[in-house]
């Protein structure tokens, strides 16, 4: 299974590719970020960051997206802004026939760390060591696209807990007041 994890921004939009391979051994394919200008308009940013994740579904054809949730920041401004570059990832996921999933920011870093509250220095850490790379990958936005690919597979491949248990034997009337 080949995954990409995307954590998204109009700035800087951070991208990982990770391929789930025998033994459940993760390999880290690509990873990389889409920069934007600042000085460009909303709309040509946005086209930008559409046709930078287009261009590498195209190349690549993962099989599942992880994009990180919003985080609500302090400033109504950035969290509309990303929900912005959010919709249109969405908008190329779902012309590429991609299903996507979402995870907010403290259950990547918790999947991958250990701990929801990790700074992005642990995250690209433990990216590392996961991957078995000789350095993490840089900048940090590419590290948490990485992380969000790696807690898509990680969880991919874990027993629901319907599939890991038989069902429930049902109890009887007298059973239940005893």
């Amino acid at each position: 299974m080949l995954a990409l994890g995307i954590d998204p921004g109009t700035a800087i939009t951070g991208y990982g590719l990770v391929r789930l391979g025998d033994r459940q051994q993760m390999t880290l394919v690509e990873c990389g970020v889409i920069r934007t200008r600042a000085r460009d308009t909303m709309p040509c940013r946005l086209a930008e960051i559409f046709d930078g994740i287009t261009e590498i579904l195209e190349r690549h054809r993962p099989d599942a997206i992880a994009l990180e949730d919003i985080f609500y920041a302090r400033n109504v401004r950035t969290t509309v802004a990303l929900g912005h570059a959010r919709g249109v990832i969405m908008l190329a996921a779902q012309r590429a026939g991609l299903t996507v999933h979402e995870f907010p920011p403290a259950v990547v870093k918790k999947a991958v760390v250990g701990a929801g509250a990790a700074t992005k220095e642990q995250v690209q850490f433990m990216v590392a060591r996961l991957l078995r790379l000789k350095e993490a990958p840089s900048p940090s936005d590419a590290a948490d696209g990485v992380a969000a690919a790696i807690t898509l597979l990680m969880r991919a491949h874990l027993p629901t807990i319907a599939s890991a248990t038989t069902p429930a034997p049902r109890l009887t009337t007298q059973a239940r007041l005893a």
